[in-house]
């Protein structure tokens, strides 16, 4: 059974060690800052509008978007780990609440902790240059940034349930993470990868995530097509949210199911 007061409470937790650890913000937004400035402003000079169908910037802002949440997500698996060694862990699972309400209660704090962070890049974007194609589905942009962080939030309590040391957890979790990036359509549009990566690209659930996210803020095309089921037509856009609900679900699942047979220390 879901405790809805567990989550709350877990949820709460991580808000506040969010707000209070300005050092941990400061240092997960570095990496997107650069690429966005380095990226954004600096090759995007070289590649000509016509190749995207809009400047670069419009293209890889949603990508740095993405990256921003995959990072920050996965990277909160450590928070596991941390109440593992310090006992925390514990102390939770003594407690009446089931498994299953800790991950859900981790899965919404990290991810209204991811899109706080992706809020600040948005802005940032805004700053130096980037426009938003304002529409009815833009809206729909906080959705996809929810179902990113939750399905790689996901991946990091995977990953923190099964590793139990520091060293091993940046390993496994660098190894991850950075694969996962490229391998989308972050930085370069899928029509320019080698076939090969293309249909890993297409394995990947972060592509439909900054996908949706394309569309939904820069007005860009997608590199879907749209579904003709007889008289019904599902856009490219329905597509990218259906994927990520049932990625983000699956993930969730997993998830459970690892932490049900972690070792709490």
């Amino acid at each position: 059974m879901v405790d809805t007061n567990a989550i709350y409470v877990l949820w709460l937790r991580d808000i506040k060690r969010f707000i209070r650890a300005k050092s941990r913000i400061i240092g997960m937004l570095v990496l997107p800052i650069f690429f966005l400035l380095g990226l954004g402003l600096g090759l995007g000079n070289l590649i000509p509008s016509s190749v995207l169908g809009g400047s670069y910037l419009e293209f890889i802002v949603p990508g740095i978007i993405g990256m921003s949440l995959i990072f920050t997500s996965v990277a909160s698996g450590t928070s596991v780990l941390w109440d593992r060694q310090f006992g925390f862990l514990k102390e939770i699972l003594v407690t009446p609440n089931s498994r299953s309400s800790v991950v859900i209660g981790r899965v919404a704090g990290g991810a209204t902790t991811a899109m706080l962070q992706s809020f600040i890049i948005v802005i940032i974007s805004l700053l130096i240059g980037f426009n938003i194609h304002f529409t009815a589905a833009t809206i729909l942009a906080i959705a996809f940034m929810f179902l990113i962080a939750t399905t790689f939030i996901s991946l990091g309590l995977i990953f923190g349930s099964m590793i139990n040391d520091f060293q091993g957890f940046q390993l496994v979790t660098s190894f991850v993470t950075m694969p996962l990036f490229f391998l989308s359509n972050g930085i370069f549009p899928l029509s320019a990868l080698p076939g090969f990566v293309k249909y890993i690209a297409y394995l990947n659930p972060l592509s439909y995530g900054v996908d949706g996210l394309r569309i939904t803020l820069s007005g860009a095309t997608s590199f879907l097509n749209p579904i003709h089921l007889g008289w019904l037509v599902i856009s490219p856009l329905a597509i990218d949210l259906l994927l990520m609900l049932i990625s983000s679900a699956i993930m969730i699942a997993i998830a459970s199911y690892a932490f049900n047979r972690t070792d709490v220390g």
